[in-house]
């Protein structure tokens, strides 16, 4: 059994990574953002038999003694731990910096000097901005359109210089638009979900002809897993996505169909991104993936994203998590 540790664990897809590895064996730890309330994150929605298995470990990415400290004797580093909020990187961007960059070198440098066997690092297909040919491969070129975008690029260079300069077993995981339970409400489809069950008949959203390559919380922690035990995907940067694109304001529209309510939308200045950073196209050319290490997603196309909705919307309406998120006010 390997000793695993992801950073970020208490987030959306990192505690449904904590989840499946300890399902396959693993022996889990899990870095969380320390806080005064005790509180680690989304894995509190995890099962209880579950929880009992976790070596918990709360400290701050941005902490490189911290780091080592929690990556002792672990074999293998899934490092999701970011700042993933694209307005809010309007607001703080020396806070991504920090975060997202100095935080992935501190992982880096540890691994390097531990000897760890694999470190699969979390990318965003926000580091390709808006698309110049689709689908897109994993050479399409990188733009920086927003400091959140910025940190990811800096944080991927960093990672592959640590490959190319010290042969760190490194692998990039690049995931598209990922949904599913425990999501926060900054994202689009909780935020559509959460509004539409509270009750709200017009919904406030952003722009709505941008498209997405939405990918299912099971598919994208099925790649992160998949990439791991493929020995042929170190030095490699893969994306993970559906290869289905859908524009927001179809999205709302399959929404409400499902859940079998009749809407009107209004896009909120607020909401809107600066016209230049606004990501108007990603759609996933994932072909690198699944020839490399047999990953594909099984909630891919319309039906697989209405599967996936589904299940969703199944999860955010039970009233123990709805109760959970504000759906009135907009999580910047």
């Amino acid at each position: 059994m390997k000793k695993v540790l992801i950073t970020g664990a208490g987030g959306f897809i990192g505690s449904h990574l904590v989840e499946s590895l300890l399902r396959k064996g693993y022996g889990v730890r899990a870095f969380i953002h320390y806080n005064s309330l005790s509180s680690h994150g989304c894995l509190e929605f995890c099962d209880n038999t579950v929880k009992n298995e976790i070596d918990i470990f709360a400290g701050d990415i941005r902490d490189p003694y911290g780091v080592k400290k929690a990556m002792n004797n672990c074999d293998v580093v899934f490092h999701l731990a970011a700042l993933i909020g694209i307005p809010y990187s309007y607001h703080s961007p020396e806070t991504y910096i920090e975060t997202n960059v100095k935080g992935t070198l501190n992982v880096l440098q540890a691994a390097r000097e531990l000897g760890v066997q694999r470190i699969i690092h979390t990318s965003t297909s926000e580091v390709y901005g808006t698309a110049r040919f689709v689908p897109i491969t994993e050479e399409h070129p990188l733009q920086a359109q927003s400091p959140y975008s910025a940190s990811k690029i800096a944080a991927d260079y960093l990672t592959m210089s640590f490959y190319h300069s010290f042969n760190t077993p490194v692998s990039i995981v690049r995931p598209f638009n990922t949904y599913g339970p425990r999501q926060s409400a900054r994202a689009v489809i909780p935020t559509i979900i959460t509004q539409i069950a509270s009750g709200k008949k017009k919904i406030h959203l952003g722009a709505l002809h941008p498209t997405r390559d939405f990918n299912f919380v099971k598919d994208t922690v099925n790649g992160f897993l998949t990439v791991a035990e493929c020995i042929d995907s170190i030095g490699e940067i893969l994306n993970i996505g559906s290869n289905f694109e859908i524009s927001i304001g179809e999205l709302v529209k399959l929404i409400a169909q499902i859940m079998s309510v009749k809407i009107e939308v209004e896009s909120e200045t607020e909401r809107l991104r600066p016209e230049k950073s606004e990501v108007y196209r990603l759609w996933a050319d994932n072909s690198k993936a699944r020839n490399l290490t047999g990953w594909k997603p099984c909630y891919g196309n319309m039906e697989g994203l209405q599967r996936g909705i589904s299940e969703t919307i199944q999860w955010f309406t039970q009233s123990d998590n709805l109760k959970g998120y504000r759906s009135g006010c907009y999580n910047f």
